[in-house]
């Protein structure tokens, strides 16, 4: 059944899907990017701050070594002992520390495009108690697979370090007449080189795994067309509601635009298939308005309604259908129909007994 459900799960996830599966915590990651990106930052810290924590960790234990005879064995001098080292040790490492942890952060955001947080990994599952599951887990295709990694990854900085040491294994037996300095700057030396020659192979093997981890996780989510329709009225909405809110608009602009007939100067008809309803507020605008049109029916109640307000209505034909095609409700007639409309004003003024200035 879930070969089945994979099979038919042929169309791409859309960015709706890909958005809802990382707020719950789900990336394409690979600890082959995390692990180079720590290698790099350790590289960086050993290349700037090698040296001087070298010189700071022979001064600790000059000290250290010169204060010995001053000690006293018991649990107050052990103590002072014991945080003089612990502080000497972490001004020493936590500059490195400090790079290194930047370097894991950094793996992060760029592999997830961005800082994000999600607490939904965090909540706990039940489920994952289950220790036939976790037996599953164990020894699932996955598991196997970072197993071969890490073996893989264990042969390579092994074999990169036996490489090293045997290239400059004729510098180890004069190092018996250097001093403590000089060894451990020859051990940084080497340690450097292990890391950029393991670096180097990182950097290869983290662009393959996160291009496979890519590939992997866009086939995880990937959608049937079932899902991407479903997904597709949940965003965009029914299509029954769609209408529904389209006529509701409708009627409601339909509304709007009838109560502005009793405030008309006049209704242009064609006779009875279109009318349209015009006013002039000098005060207000530079041209006459269309406040309302209509044909068939809307036209009829345009009309009545008109009537009943007391709004002459006006037979002409060809600017009646001029104005219907031409001119939207709340627009301004066009200068081209100024003197047509004047007109027609200028006799509705007369009627009533305004003055057209």
């Amino acid at each position: 059944m879930a070969e089945e459900n994979k099979d038919q799960k042929t169309e791409e996830a859309t960015s709706k899907r890909v958005t809802d599966t990382e707020e719950k915590g789900n990336f394409a990651h690979s600890k082959e990017v995390s692990s180079s990106f720590v290698l790099l930052s350790a590289l960086v810290a050993l290349s700037m701050m090698g040296g001087q924590g070298t010189k700071n960790m022979m001064v600790a234990w000059h000290n250290i070594f010169a204060e010995a005879h001053t000690v006293t064995l018991d649990i107050d001098g052990v103590y002072r002992v014991f945080v003089s080292t612990t502080q000497s040790a972490f001004l020493i490492l936590a500059p490195l520390l400090v790079i290194i942890m930047v370097g894991g952060v950094a793996a992060n955001v760029v592999q997830t495009r961005g800082l994000k947080f999600s607490i939904h990994p965090l909540k706990p599952r039940f489920d994952k108690l289950d220790p036939l599951k976790g037996f599953g887990r164990i020894f699932s295709k996955n598991s196997m697979a970072e197993l071969v990694k890490s073996l893989f990854k264990v042969f390579i900085v092994a074999f990169i370090a036996y490489q090293t040491i045997r290239g400059r294994w004729q510098e180890i037996p004069p190092l018996m007449d250097f001093g403590v300095g000089q060894i451990l700057v020859f051990m940084g030396d080497v340690s450097l080189e292990i890391i950029l020659k393991v670096l180097l192979v990182m950097i290869a093997l983290s662009m393959l795994d996160y291009a496979f981890q890519r590939y992997t996780y866009l086939e995880n989510i990937r959608m049937t067309k079932q899902e991407v329709r479903q997904e597709r009225k949940e965003t965009e909405g029914h299509p029954e509601i769609k209408q529904r809110i389209r006529t509701v608009q409708a009627e409601m602009a339909r509304r709007r635009m009838m109560d502005a007939v009793p405030g008309a100067d006049v209704v242009v008809t064609n006779p009875t298939e279109i009318a349209v309803a015009i006013r002039y507020d000098r005060e207000k605008s530079q041209a006459p308005v269309v406040v309302a049109k209509g044909a068939g029916l809307i036209a009829e109640k345009i009309r009545d309604l008109a009537r009943k307000s007391g709004v002459p209505v006006m037979e002409n034909k060809p600017l009646a259908r001029v104005l219907f095609k031409t001119v939207d409700i709340g627009q301004l007639i066009p200068e081209s129909l100024y003197k047509a409309v004047a007109e027609i004003l200028a006799y509705v003024y007369r009627l009533k007994g305004k003055s057209t200035v």
